[in-house]
């Protein structure tokens, strides 16, 4: 499976002892995948709908533990994905399922049932242990959350802009930032960082994925850094190595057009040891001078070896002295 099939199959199997919190998970699992059909004889009837197997098996657990509704469920094959069946678990009896919209406050005010579910406004998560309860049903219900080992991405999928404010919300009480995308129809809550959303799986209770997903994140941090530190130490090699080219190809040109006697004692002697030395480092090269000289003040005369040479490739045109027009 999944790592997000992973992560749905342990928060399906985790029941809240507190019969208001096991309230909230199937609010905002009947708000994101619920429906209400009404009859002619305004008779309801509550169907939840979804293609995780887990997911309904939940559902089906807190009907039973919450409220005492017994109902079964129904596998279907989707029309649209043909290797994805769907389950669909329904209240059928008026009196259940209005009993049900009412124990999580999913009905309006005046007592009339809506089609279009809704926990916008709901009060069943006024704890902070609701709202963990009703993050998970709604991460159960609509979200996903992408394989560690690729990239860091958690997103719960609303219909509406009420929905996805509601949640982010919901997430933010927790000291978790999330943002929202308009996506085709729907507006996604997600978080992307990967120490927020390793948070939001303690925060939605589910340890066994948190501790995987964490080792997941350690050993790419570790890569990363390892990764950081050699090409550190490569371009640093090349820069050496491209400078320590640039220093033998300036010192040639000034032994080939007016020789080392005329330069200084201590350019003459940087001179001969880097074409001696073509491999050692600043610091090498100054250990290696009678006295030793420090790296400040190697890099010092072998930039003032430079300067010469761009003033005596000035004077005759060229890089290479082999390569002057004939006279």
């Amino acid at each position: 499976m999944s790592f997000s099939a992973n992560v749905k199959e342990e928060l399906a199997q985790k029941l809240p002892d507190a019969r208001h919190c096991r309230i909230a998970e199937t609010a905002a699992i009947l708000s994101f995948c619920g429906k209400v059909a009404i009859d002619a004889d305004d008779r309801c009837r509550v169907i939840v709908s979804t293609e995780n197997a887990s997911v309904a098996r939940k559902y089906f657990t807190l009907l039973q533990k919450t409220f005492n509704i017994k109902t079964d469920i129904i596998r279907r094959q989707n029309p649209y994905l043909r290797r994805s069946p769907v389950y669909l678990v329904t209240v059928a009896q008026d009196e259940s399922a209005r009993r049900l919209l009412l124990g999580t406050k999913l009905m309006r005010n005046d007592g009339q049932v809506e089609e279009d579910i809704s926990a916008v406004r709901s009060l069943v998560i006024q704890n902070s242990c609701c709202k963990r309860a009703f993050l998970r049903g709604a991460f159960l219900a609509a979200g996903s959350i992408s394989d560690p080992e690729r990239f860091y991405h958690f997103e719960i999928a609303c219909l509406t802009q009420e929905k996805a404010d509601r949640i982010r919300e919901v997430i933010a009480a927790f000291d978790i930032e999330a943002r929202i995308v308009a996506r085709k129809k729907y507006y996604v809550v997600y978080v992307k960082d990967g120490s927020r959303i390793s948070d939001l799986l303690n925060v939605m209770e589910a340890p066994q994925a948190m501790m995987e997903f964490e080792n997941i994140r350690i050993m790419r941090e570790m890569r990363g850094s390892v990764n950081r530190k050699v090409n550190c130490e490569t371009a640093n090699i090349q820069k050496t190595v491209s400078a320590a080219v640039k220093q033998i190809d300036d010192i040639t040109l000034i032994r080939d057009l007016m020789g080392f006697g005329g330069l200084p004692e201590s350019l003459a002697q940087i001179a001969r040891l880097r074409l001696e030395k073509p491999e050692a480092t600043l610091t090498e090269l100054g250990e290696s001078l009678d006295p030793p000289v420090g790296k400040s003040g190697v890099n010092h005369r072998l930039r003032k070896l430079s300067n010469l040479a761009e003033d005596l490739r000035e004077k005759c045109g060229s890089e290479r002295p082999e390569n002057r027009p004939e006279k």
